[in-house]
């Protein structure tokens, strides 16, 4: 076993989000289909000789203990009383609070890799419940693959969709996914619908919940949306602030994406199916 593994955590969309109910506990109850695409972070998972963990690269605002990198690695370590050790060091491209899903995935590559690295033998759904106490959107990381999600986001089912291009903006700004959920205008009270009629697409039936609510907080991103929405339909992802459009081919989703970064942030994505880590850990 090599004493080092570079693993890529990819992004997520939410390629719709209805909110359909509110639990006793304040969290809210979803229905949301992820898809994992290929814009990715990289973590470099080094062994120690001690039982220390170490981020050797911090990253900017978020304090050593809090780091979700740092969490998942010591809630490994706890859960598994190993006294192994490691030092992780993160190549970010992702944006913080983007809605991409990237601290979540970098803490499920975190997981996966020192299952590997340490030699736990865990299994993913183990893996996965672990996962769900760093937060909802790590689970589908650990699966690694497109799912249909109910619940708060931890009851997956694994489905096969599209994987067309997309142009990604981010409007530069930040939103509170707690200030969101709390806003007594959102919607909390979508329809259900089976998983089978989200599947086939298309409005209403795709749509973000949380959407409205973040336009009218955050002017930056309804105007992203709405010149995004010049040149296809365009949607937030999570929360935000990221947003997104569809499109058939790369050249397409180039072109529009060079008249964006003239504003914005922009990415190009593959949709994906399954996610890279997959393959970078043989499984």
């Amino acid at each position: 076993m090599s004493a080092s593994l570079t693993l890529p955590a990819p992004a997520k969309l939410n390629r719709m989000l209805h909110i359909v109910g509110r639990r006793d506990d304040g969290y809210h109850e979803l229905q949301t289909l992820f898809q994992i695409i290929d814009v990715c972070d990289q973590l470099t998972l080094t062994l120690r000789e001690d039982s220390e963990v170490s981020l050797t690269t911090p990253v900017n605002g978020v304090v050593h203990e809090d780091n979700l990198i740092v969490r998942a690695a010591r809630l490994l370590q706890r859960s598994n009383g190993t006294s192994q050790g490691v030092n992780l060091a993160i190549e970010k491209q992702l944006p913080m609070g983007g809605g991409l899903g990237g601290g979540s995935s970098n803490a499920a590559t975190v997981l996966l890799g020192l299952n590997k690295l340490w030699q736990l033998g865990l299994t993913r759904e183990a893996l996965a419940k672990l996962g769900l106490q760093l937060g909802a959107d790590v689970p589908v990381f650990i699966h690694g693959h497109s799912a249909w999600a109910e619940g708060i986001g931890e009851k997956l089912t694994q489905v096969t969709i599209d994987t067309p291009w997309f142009v990604i903006i981010h409007p530069q700004v930040s939103v509170s996914t707690p200030l969101i959920f709390q806003d007594p205008e959102l919607t909390r009270d979508s329809r259900p619908i089976t998983m089978a009629r989200a599947l086939q697409g298309g409005v209403p039936e795709w749509r973000n919940d949380c959407e409205a609510i973040v336009r009218k907080r955050y002017p930056p991103i309804a105007e992203a949306l709405d010149w995004l929405a010049q040149y296809a339909p365009s949607r937030l992802t999570g929360t935000g602030a990221c947003l997104f459009a569809a499109f058939e081919s790369e050249k397409a989703a180039q072109t529009i994406a060079e008249l964006a970064g003239q504003r914005w942030p922009t990415w190009v994505a593959r949709g994906l199916n399954t996610s890279p880590l997959q393959d970078a850990l043989g499984c």
